[in-house]
């Protein structure tokens, strides 16, 4: 199991796509100068806000597929976990 980090700046998460393999986690490193939130479209995962230079806690992914996400601040942030 690894731990991936996906970095916020700029207004867009990198990498996107992130690409992990089942019982992988991932944070999210902010380095803009305003909070955001990683969160999935169905629900299934929210980092809450993310404050600027923070990192969020570490989500697990466990079965194969895409979760699509996006920031609840700033809707047009979008990114997708692909889980393999």
């Amino acid at each position: 199991m690894a731990q991936v980090t996906v970095t916020i700046s700029n207004m867009t998460f990198n990498p996107d796509p992130v690409e992990v393999k089942a019982g992988d986690t991932v944070v999210w490193s902010n380095q803009d100068r305003m909070a955001h939130t990683a969160t999935a479209d169905d629900g299934s995962f929210d980092t809450g806000k993310i404050a600027p230079k923070a990192t969020s806690k570490p989500i697990r992914f466990g079965k194969a597929g895409d979760v699509p996400y996006h920031c609840e601040i700033h809707p047009s942030m979008t990114g997708t976990v692909q889980i393999s």
